[in-house]
């Protein structure tokens, strides 16, 4: 299979996660707007996310895709079964214990991510309330990360792509059947979205049941004190533990930032973390169709590539995922800058959501866009470092990124307010990106292949094209103005957005870029 049908594959599925979780945010917006409520539901939802991050998809991935590539390659399928039961008993309870303290504190933790919400002491309250309702989130999700991490390596990449559409599924019927039934019966509505968080956590568990029975690799989870202890002295779980360290802090830094911008979005007008989570959510399309997807489809390779000695495949594939971050990033990044008014007016200006918040979350939609290249870049990049089991060096650039960016906020909010929390982390993860590129450079894992210079001139110039088109398209049209005809604001918004990638092509193709050379095999 080629590396490119992979990642076109995981990047179709993602992106119809995003477009169903699209849907959900419009449908949001439209219902609730943005308020002091809707403040709380994202702070309550960002909890059990934060650690799902630190603990599922975050550490434990990175720590143990690169183990059971490694395991799988060196001693074979039968030990590498055994590993994945004693990883899923240790982990399984592990979460058990986190999901009940999670619960238990869920004050603290709401006080510690936005104290903010004080102000008004019913969004506090109800933060606290619907965190307790999604705090077992985690559960689930960390065991899907559990489930991705042996499909992935096992190249059964759908099935975790698409998994995510479950979730934004369960969250559009919570807001289209559920706020209106819980309004009816009293029940603030926002509460309906805490109960569609956790239905979409269970269905997406339970989708990776029948995917890893197929390839014989169902975790058999233990459920008693012997088995942990067996399962805990088992040195491929040790070692992974250990790998988890590093990992851990690495991803904690990047969570620490998200927490002192929500503390401090907190803190500004209220309105502020909704307009944040709306531009993030934007930023999610390119970064996750092109990052994610990227990075699902390298690291269980390149940790294989690793695991065989094969310098010049690890080096061919880290140079063909970096191309594509050019090809693609860089048009995507110009479009958030110069076009974000249009997207963001005709995705979410309905209902009770007002021209304001049109105006402020196309501001911080830019801002992102700025780091747009270093978020994508980042999900290629690390994978190098994980890969070859080296946690340390990107956990120390992190911290490094991480006080630069809190320096970059104080210089940025009082100007900017909440864009300025999204500049500083655009800005940021140029910044990573920029350290981590060096480091494989300097470390000989990753050799420029002939023609870069080039590359990056025929993709400059197409850029260039396809941003003075959409300058034209933005400053046209009266894109708030259009409210009432949504089907016309729709149609325009396709249009242009057809015609830029067209134009954008093209003008690669006139340049002499041959695409083919991106259809690439393993």
């Amino acid at each position: 299979m080629s590396l490119f049908k992979a990642a076109s594959t995981v990047s179709a599925l993602t992106l119809a996660s995003r477009i169903t979780g699209l849907l959900r945010d419009l449908l949001m917006a439209a219902f609730f707007g943005a308020s002091a409520l809707t403040d709380a539901f994202n702070v309550a939802f960002r909890i059990p996310n934060l650690f799902r991050r630190l603990f599922g998809e975050g550490a434990f991935s990175q720590a143990f895709v690169p183990a059971l590539a490694h395991t799988r390659e060196q001693r074979g399928e039968e030990v590498t079964r055994v590993l994945v039961d004693h990883v899923a008993t240790v982990l399984a309870w592990v979460l058990l214990a986190t999901c009940a303290l999670g619960v238990l504190a869920a004050p603290l933790l709401v006080y510690a991510l936005a104290s903010g919400l004080q102000q008004e002491p019913r969004a506090f309250e109800a933060g606290v309330v619907m965190t307790r309702w999604m705090f077992p989130y985690i559960g689930f999700m960390s065991l899907v990360a559990l489930s991705a991490g042996i499909l992935n390596t096992w190249k059964r990449f759908a099935v975790p792509a698409a998994t995510p559409v479950l979730l934004n599924l369960a969250m559009i019927l919570a807001a289209w059947f559920g706020a209106p039934w819980f309004r009816s019966l009293g029940i603030e509505p926002i509460y309906a979205m805490a109960g569609g968080v956790m239905v979409g956590g269970v269905l997406q568990l339970a989708v990776q049941v029948p995917a890893l029975r197929r390839i014989g690799l169902l975790p058999h989870i233990g459920l008693t004190w012997s088995r942990l202890k067996a399962a805990w002295a088992d040195p491929g779980v040790r070692q992974i533990v250990g790998m988890m360290g590093p990992a851990l802090l690495g991803v904690s830094v990047a969570q620490i930032s998200l927490l002192i911008n929500t503390q401090i979005a907190s803190h500004l007008p209220s309105g502020s973390v909704t307009w944040l989570f709306y531009a993030d959510r934007l930023m999610e399309f390119p970064t996750a169709m092109l990052g994610v997807a990227l990075g699902v489809v390298l690291m269980p390779q390149l940790a294989s590539a690793r695991g065989a000695g094969d310098a010049d495949r690890y080096s061919a594939m880290l140079d063909w995922g970096l191309r594509l971050v050019v090809l693609l990033a860089m048009p995507a990044s110009v479009a958030l800058l110069v076009f974000a008014q249009p997207l963001v007016a005709t995705l979410f200006h309905y209902g009770a959501f007002r021209d304001a918040d049109v105006l402020q979350v196309s501001v911080a939609l830019g801002a992102y866009g700025v780091g747009l290249m270093g978020l994508v870049g980042i999900k290629v990049l690390a994978p190098g470092f994980y890969a070859s089991q080296d946690m340390k060096t990107p956990v120390r650039i992190a911290v490094a990124v991480l006080v630069l960016t809190q320096l970059m906020n104080l210089a940025f909010v009082p100007l900017f307010r909440h864009a300025g929390l999204a500049l500083s982390i655009g800005l940021g993860a140029l910044l990573n990106a920029g350290w981590l590129l060096l480091g494989l450079r300097r470390r000989g894992s990753w050799t420029p292949s002939p023609g870069w210079w080039r590359f990056l001139l025929q993709v400059v110039a197409a850029t260039v094209l396809l941003t003075l088109f959409l300058l034209w398209g933005a400053s046209s049209f009266s894109w708030i103005g259009l409210r009432a005809e949504p089907l016309h604001r729709a149609a325009l918004l396709a249009g242009l957005l057809v015609a830029a990638a067209a134009i954008y092509f093209a003008a690669l193709w006139a340049a002499g870029l041959q695409l083919r050379q991106f259809v690439t095999r393993w």
